[in-house]
């Protein structure tokens, strides 16, 4: 049996917080404003996992009014998710994910995130697709004077029963 989910999430840029994306933390001026670290990501994975168990979102397990979540790493709400995964019978088939952002590039993190992922989930690398993008300067990514505003990612997971 299988089921398959979808996760979003996007935050704004802000000065004075540190950029993590797939649990790396890139160099950049402007970081991510969140409760937790704010890792779209990783909160977009999360989320397409909880979605293809047909039990809510990241909101609902790891609520962000609550202070034991305060500047948590997302890596860490991952591998809880990755907990609840294996308790109800299923593993990763596969997760394709994409970050939308104007910048940085990520080309060259790409590998080490997708290494994060795949131990955080205890699975395969190769069962962990991570890509970037931007938006041409049009859409929530920013444009113009408004140029990074924020960044976003999207993530489709394939769970597997486990036998």
């Amino acid at each position: 049996m299988f089921r398959i989910g979808h996760g979003y999430d996007v935050h704004r840029l802000c000065d004075g917080r540190k950029l993590i994306l797939g649990g790396v933390e890139i160099p950049f001026e402007k970081g991510l404003l969140g409760h937790s670290d704010a890792d779209v990501l990783t909160h977009a994975i999360i989320d397409a996992i909880l979605g293809a168990l047909a039990l809510g979102d990241i909101g609902k397990h790891f609520p962000d009014n609550d202070e034991k979540y305060k500047d948590i790493s997302s890596l860490f709400l991952l591998k809880q998710t990755a907990d609840i995964m294996h308790e109800k019978g299923y593993r990763i088939g596969n997760i394709d994910s994409t970050v939308i952002a104007e910048q940085p590039k990520l080309a060259k993190f790409i590998d080490e995130i997708r290494k994060n992922l795949a131990h955080s989930l205890k699975c395969d690398v190769s069962q962990i697709s991570v890509k970037a993008t931007t938006e041409e300067g049009l859409g929530v990514s920013g444009f113009g004077d408004n140029k990074d505003k924020g960044i976003a990612s999207h993530a489709v997971v394939l769970l597997s029963k486990i036998s």
